[in-house]
């Protein structure tokens, strides 16, 4: 037992049954809000990935804390010389976890494969007939017109065949929204009226089992004394302690009331660092904040009413208000540390006066009334979203707008977001793949509309420029013609990028092992606690 307090803790969240000498395996993590499910081919953000990746692995997988893909369910995959098809080749010896209603008959093999990709792709397939839902990533990378289909050769190699040469297939597959699923648990959901369940009784085979989720509360999962890599299960018990207040989250990091947390505000950095039991870890944010306006509700479907928007915010308030020491000014689609990022872009200068100029030849009337959503919770790319919207809230009023702040819980601000009810909204993302593709396509394509592109913005020159750049192989190439994709982007205004912030992951002294991943993501496989 590491010290009352944390017992305590533990003994409040129902980590019971353990001898003493075990209790120093159990880790609290302080996350800052609730996931709406655990099925993570529907959903793209944070909150709902970190609590899925305990549960889960993909055939590939990123090195933890690196960019590095590795692989995992897939132990080798070969490549055919046209691009077009990806044969892998399975792990043997995986087993799938078990729940009060399911225990596995067989290993994990390449039925799997195919009926979570089957899933996603075939829109007349019985289980998402059954439980019919939307795969924002699989849409959003056109994986869903490019994968030609999915088939086993054996029952432990599957083949993919492409349309199209798909320079970040690979990169893509280690994403989240990748993670196989039991086709023998869906057929016993689908058969027993339950198919919804996989989304919140979930079955994986990763370092971690699920036991139990409480809304606003908590999540609880257990080590996998199976798992098919038993190194990185160093824990008997893990539990997502789910705080939206970010004080609340810090408060209970320094009574160890959890070992890590995430998102601390600026102001609290200094004090962090001078905790002689704690560490702050630090990575260059590979992220934007950034405001997307909804370019299919009048005004701002009209170029030069975002332009003028554009030019009336104050990055450099911004930055010294919102993100104090932890930020760096935005000025392109995504960040500096992407590979083809173009550094000859430049904002429009800081010019309410222009601003206002354009807005009168637009007619646009003083008084005008637009929304404007500020987030709930607290990104890697927005410390303080409510304090952004207030100070732009005050920039466009100048404008002669009535900005109204509008806000909802994470989840509810996501879906509704996706069905464009905002006018204009704060909005950010975090890297998943290394490829400029997880930027260029996945936010802004017209493909990306409904999932991740929350300006709906759909324009044919920037489509083409990026589809093309995702089907040539050659990095040379794909940069000039992402270049020209960014210069476009830039001219449209879709969005004002605001900043990028630095990653800082306060956590106990105790913890080892634990790796601050450049995609934003919470791993726990490898970790322990001292």
């Amino acid at each position: 037992m590491r010290n009352a307090t944390c017992f305590t803790t533990l003994l409040a969240l129902g980590v019971l049954g353990l001898s003493p000498a075990l209790q120093a395996r159990n880790l609290v993590f302080c996350s800052e809000g609730s996931p709406a499910g655990f099925d993570t081919a529907q959903y793209t953000t944070a909150t709902d990935n970190d609590a899925a990746e305990p549960l889960y692995n993909r055939l590939v997988e990123f090195e933890r804390g690196a960019t590095a893909v590795q692989p995992a369910l897939a132990t080798h995959w070969e490549v055919s010389d046209d691009g077009l098809r990806y044969t892998f080749h399975l792990r043997e010896g995986v087993k799938f976890h078990s729940n009060k209603g399911f225990t596995p008959s067989r290993d994990f093999n390449a039925d799997d494969v195919l009926f979570t990709f089957n899933r996603m792709h075939d829109k007349a397939h019985p289980f998402r007939k059954a439980y019919p839902t939307e795969f924002p990533y699989f849409v959003s990378m056109g994986l869903d017109k490019n994968i030609a289909r999915v088939e086993k050769t054996d029952p432990m190699t599957v083949v993919f065949t492409l349309n199209t040469v798909d320079a970040a297939f690979i990169q893509n597959l280690a994403m989240s929204f990748a993670s196989i699923l039991s086709a023998e648990y869906a057929e016993q959901l689908l058969a027993s009226g339950r198919p919804s369940d996989i989304n919140q009784h979930p079955i994986g085979t990763g370092p971690f089992v699920f036991q139990r989720y409480q809304k606003d509360s908590q999540i609880r999962y257990k080590g996998n004394q199976s798992y098919w890599a038993p190194e990185n299960v160093k824990l008997d018990n893990l539990v997502f302690s789910i705080n939206v207040d970010p004080s609340v989250r810090i408060q209970k990091l320094r009574r160890n009331e959890c070992q890590v947390t995430l998102h601390p505000r600026p102001a609290d950095l200094p004090a962090l660092r001078q905790d002689s039991k704690l560490q702050v870890m630090q990575q260059a944010g590979f992220n934007l904040g950034y405001i997307a306006y909804n370019t299919q509700h009048p005004p701002f479907d009209r170029l030069e009413v975002r332009q003028a928007m554009d030019m009336a915010v104050n990055k450099q308030a911004i930055l010294q208000a919102v993100y104090q020491e932890a930020g760096q000014r935005a000025v392109n689609a995504m960040p500096p540390t992407q590979w083809s990022y173009d550094e000859r872009i430049k904002d429009a200068p800081y010019d309410p006066e222009k601003a206002r100029q354009l807005l009168e030849q637009a007619k646009v009337a003083p008084g005008t009334e637009i929304t404007l959503w500020a987030m709930p919770v607290q990104r890697p790319y927005n410390p303080n979203a409510k304090l952004m919207a207030e100070m732009l809230q005050a920039d466009w009023s100048k404008l002669g707008f009535k900005v109204r702040i509008v806000s909802y819980e994470w989840g509810e601000y996501v879906k509704r977001l996706k069905s464009g009810e905002h006018d204009v909204a704060l909005i950010g993302w975090t890297g998943d793949n290394g490829d400029p593709d997880n930027w260029l396509g996945t936010l802004y394509s017209c493909d990306a509309i409904g999932s991740n592109n929350y300006s709906l913005w759909c324009d044919p020159q920037y489509d083409s420029l990026v589809k093309r750049a995702k089907q040539v192989t050659d990095p040379a190439q794909r940069t000039t013609l992402y270049q020209q994709a960014q210069q476009r982007l830039k001219q449209q205004v879709p969005i004002t990028p605001v900043a990028h912030s630095t990653v800082n992951q306060p956590l106990s002294t105790q913890v080892s092992g634990f790796k601050v991943s450049p995609f934003g993501r919470n791993n726990f496989s490898g970790v322990s606690v001292d």
